[in-house]
């Protein structure tokens, strides 16, 4: 095998065709030992697993993403969140932190008092393993019928030492203690039905062995069985690996808890690296029956795992996410103003921009495959939303998540005649010919790149009106009349000079464009090529119209006209004088022909 040579400064692994140069930044300071990833040496079997149902899913909105807010939520904003997770179908809800902050506190027990909890949603309070912070918890919903308390402590090496100041063992005894106290205040509360969580914080970069020791340690203090599961939450609490190695540390707690029949085994993916989303899907394959995170991924630093992207990229597949976002627009809207934080225009699924194409080449894929679509459904007589999707570029069909195709496609100098059709077919039901899509796309190219700006579907209309629909200044039908003849069509025409001089002419064809244009021959001696006449119609049963496209060459010179009419005829005839007319003054200005040379002239009948 030949040698592949080394490019110069630019490291000893890589090829000849890098010539990446060392950036100069202190790379050394971040070497890591991997004291949590040796879980990766292990035989792992998640790649192979494909995800067929949702997992759990639990808001952490209202605890993690609410202490990372500039200004956190006040209790109306809170309580319009929870009603939005409510109605999504969020069953398990962290409504806060209650010995945090008395606002926290008053929040939890105002949703208990007022009896605000449904049947079938648990919330869930989350305290260190303090005792002091555990019996304030505990006290925030005294009454409630059910609900489960989150003990969380920090279990890493760098964790123990550095914040903690603890060994190991001591860590380990803390958290036992702090169970133990769990279950005597839990059974002092008989008349509710209490749950128990537990989450290793930092379990990302915490010892494999020593994680699983102190999950145990904790699930046979709380003495979980099948019938009454402890959650087991693994915590990326700051990403530092990718996804994979996530993964198989996951997968490794899956195969080695020692009771996992009796374990409700949950995620908690952080966004430092931005693929906790990854980390999330990774490890519900590796074993994960449950994954908490936020709407759209608010929560320190970078964030959480967002939950509408993890839910919807379940949907996408196939697999019912099991929440409803039907109508995310409404719940983005319901997360901006509870958050004061806007949801980034290219955020998945939510987005302003993410169903929106600009380049050319998408839009034109794009408004082919809605093409197809429609055509499927008349061919087999079902609606579009019926039909499988399969439409490039766009995962997911906008209507099912609350969106319309009026913003699929947008145009600025990026655009090509794709996007130009598509708008003008689906705003207003022209389906132009190709060459006449290229003519258009060209004037709207120019004056995008003129202006440097977007042109709006209203202002590409305007447009458009000028330029094909508007009288241009040499004839314009007035009236037309057609009879069959031995030859075809034989019409009888009156044109309109700007003068206001009538001129009536007749002439005979295959069709009424064929027989204006011998009616026009016949009276100035000229000669015109009809290259392409098609029709179809549009608008609404009660309103439906005719619109005629035709290409034509006169004195050399080529035009594309248009006309609209409910008469088919009228339709046609307009388009011809249309073109005609863009021909001899392209620039709607200059008469190529003197109106003094179109004389009536008619046909013997």
């Amino acid at each position: 095998m030949r040698e592949i040579p080394v490019a110069p400064g630019g490291g000893g692994a890589q090829p000849w065709w890098n010539p990446q140069q060392p950036s100069g930044m202190p790379t050394t300071r971040y070497a890591r030992s991997g004291a949590g990833s040796s879980a990766g040496s292990r035989e792992r079997h998640w790649p192979d697993r494909v995800p067929d149902r949702a997992p759990l899913w639990a808001s952490v909105d209202l605890r993690d993403g609410n202490q990372a807010l500039p200004s956190p939520m006040d209790t109306v904003r809170k309580a319009s969140m929870f009603d939005l997770l409510v109605q999504m179908g969020f069953k398990e809800i962290e409504v806060g932190y209650p010995a945090a902050s008395e606002a926290d506190f008053a929040f939890v027990r105002d949703l208990v008092t007022r009896d605000r909890i449904p049947d079938d949603v648990t919330i869930s309070v989350f305290t260190p393993a303090r005792m002091d912070l555990i019996d304030r918890t505990f006290e925030s919903i005294r009454g409630v019928d059910r609900a489960m308390v989150h003990l969380c402590l920090a279990t890493a090496c760098l964790w123990r030492n550095v914040v903690l100041s603890m060994t190991s063992a001591q860590l380990q005894g803390l958290t036992v203690r702090a169970a133990e106290h769990m279950v005597r205040l839990a059974e002092a509360t008989p008349a509710s039905q209490l749950r128990f969580q537990y989450s290793p914080e930092t379990f990302n970069v915490t010892e494999p062995e020593f994680a699983l020791e102190v999950c145990d340690a904790v699930t046979t203090t709380w003495d979980a069985s099948p019938d009454r599961p402890v959650t087991v939450n693994l915590p990326t609490t700051v990403e530092t690996d990718s996804p994979n190695v996530f993964a198989d540390q996951v997968e490794w707690m899956h195969r080695n808890l020692s009771s996992r029949d009796s374990v409700i085994l949950s995620v908690h993916p952080h966004n430092d690296r931005g693929t906790a989303v990854a980390s999330g899907e990774l490890a519900v394959m590796a074993g994960a029956d449950r994954v908490e995170g936020t709407l759209f991924g608010n929560g320190e630093r970078t964030g959480n795992a967002c939950l509408a992207t993890l839910a919807l990229n379940l949907f996408t597949r196939g697999v019912d996410p099991q929440l409803d976002f039907s109508d995310i627009d409404s719940i983005r809207d319901t997360v901006e103003r509870c958050n004061q934080m806007p949801v980034h225009a290219r955020h998945p699924y939510a987005g302003d921009l993410v169903y929106t194409a600009f380049s050319g080449t998408h839009q034109d894929a794009i408004a082919k495959g809605l093409n197809s679509l429609a055509q499927e459904a008349d061919r087999t007589g079902r609606t579009v939303s019926e039909l499988p999707w399969r439409v490039p570029y766009l995962p997911v069909d906008p209507k099912d998540v609350g969106r319309t195709y009026e913003s699929v496609i947008r145009l600025n100098s990026q655009s090509g005649k794709g996007g130009v059709a598509h708008i003008l077919k689906t705003r207003h039901g022209l389906d132009l010919p190709p060459a006449l899509r290229v003519e258009f796309a060209g004037r709207i190219q120019k004056i995008t790149d003129e202006t440097g700006t977007e042109v709006t579907p209203l202002r590409m209309w305007e447009i458009f009106s000028d330029t094909y629909l508007e009288s241009i200044p040499w004839l314009e039908l007035k009236e037309l009349h057609e009879q069959e003849h031995d030859a075809g069509t034989l019409v009888h025409t009156t044109l309109v000079t700007p003068q206001g001089r009538e001129i009536r002419l007749s002439g005979v064809g295959a069709g009424t464009a064929e027989a204006l244009l011998d009616a026009l021959a016949r009276s100035d001696g000229s000669h015109s090529q009809l290259h392409d006449h098609r029709c179809h119609s549009f608008g609404s049963p009660s309103d439906l119209r005719t619109v005629a496209y035709v290409y034509l060459t006169t004195e050399g010179t080529s035009a594309h006209g248009i006309g609209i009419d409910s008469d088919p005829a009228i339709a046609t005839a307009t388009a011809v004088v249309n073109a005609m007319s863009r021909a001899q003054s392209p620039d709607g200005r200059t008469r190529r022909r003197p109106l003094s040379d179109v004389r009536e002239r008619g046909v013997k009948q």
